[in-house]
């Protein structure tokens, strides 16, 4: 038997239009299971329905239609959402809009001292979580005074202190510079393959999403693509048709292959393209 994390059973999500009211529908009859332990990319362009259907996840948005679970507790269970939001954690796309002390330590405190935790424990869950985002040296720091992966990861360890089996993330490199977005992919990978955390990421970049397990392409709030990212990247044409790209290294070779080489359809990597070359 499958351990599932989150559950998706014939989700919809409907809102008014601000201008006119009229009805539209960011997720479309969705259904999907995210395995414990895994991790899931979610990519789609903009008005896809990715940020929609990531906030039901953890019980900020409800479903219009169908049912959401999270460790099989429905989200629309009054009586378990802050269970739920628990257990799966949610990191935005702006770190500074997810600081709210002046110091790092009492910002990863917010969340377990919310929750009731009593003070001996959220000290020992501050310094765990700053130690695994690797902030631990910056504790005593004025937030605002980081760069932004820093403040990225003090969100992450804010998170991690509420003890969550999984952890969503909305775009959080897409603010970021190129070195901020190295920081915080390495703290995702890190959580996922030596905390064993279930991590949902949304990204718009390729890059990010080859170091999932899994990869969804939504389109239109419905589900287009689905598989390994080997499986996903290999439809290079209709990836961008859905108005993404793929890896460049992974274009490179589909150019290749139009050039008459022959060369496999699913290279992902550097190495990979060298080695076959």
């Amino acid at each position: 038997m499958k351990d599932i994390m989150i559950k998706l059973e014939n989700v919809t999500y409907e809102y008014k239009s601000y201008i006119d009211e009229e009805v539209l529908t960011a997720v479309k009859n969705v259904n999907l299971e995210v395995e414990k332990g895994e991790f899931l990319a979610i990519l789609g362009h903009n008005g896809s329905g990715k940020s929609t259907m990531a906030k039901m996840m953890n019980g900020l948005n409800m479903p219009t239609n169908g049912e959401v679970y999270v460790m099989g507790m429905n989200t629309k269970d009054e009586e378990k959402i802050w269970d739920i939001r628990a257990k799966a954690g949610m990191v935005f796309q702006n770190p500074d809009n997810q600081l709210v002390a002046t110091i790092v330590e009492e910002d990863v405190a917010f969340g377990p001292e919310n929750l009731g935790i009593p003070p001996t424990e959220i000290r020992q869950r501050v310094d765990e979580a700053l130690e695994i985002v690797e902030m631990s040296q910056y504790k005593k720091h004025a937030p605002h005074l980081l760069s932004g992966g820093q403040k990225q990861r003090i969100a992450i360890a804010g998170i991690l202190a509420m003890k969550p089996d999984c952890i969503i993330f909305d775009e959080p490199t897409a603010m970021l510079d190129p070195n901020g977005r190295l920081e915080v992919m390495n703290t995702i990978k890190k959580l996922n393959k030596e905390e064993g955390k279930t991590i949902v990421l949304i990204t718009h970049y390729m890059d990010e999403a080859v170091e999932a397990d899994r990869i969804i392409v939504l389109s239109e709030g419905e589900i287009s693509i689905e598989g390994t990212p080997r499986e996903v990247f290999r439809h290079v044409e209709k990836v961008k048709k859905l108005g993404l790209d793929v890896p460049q290294v992974t274009e490179l070779a589909y150019e290749l292959r139009k050039e008459g080489i022959d060369i496999r359809d699913d290279v992902l990597s550097v190495e990979e393209l060298v080695e076959l070359l």
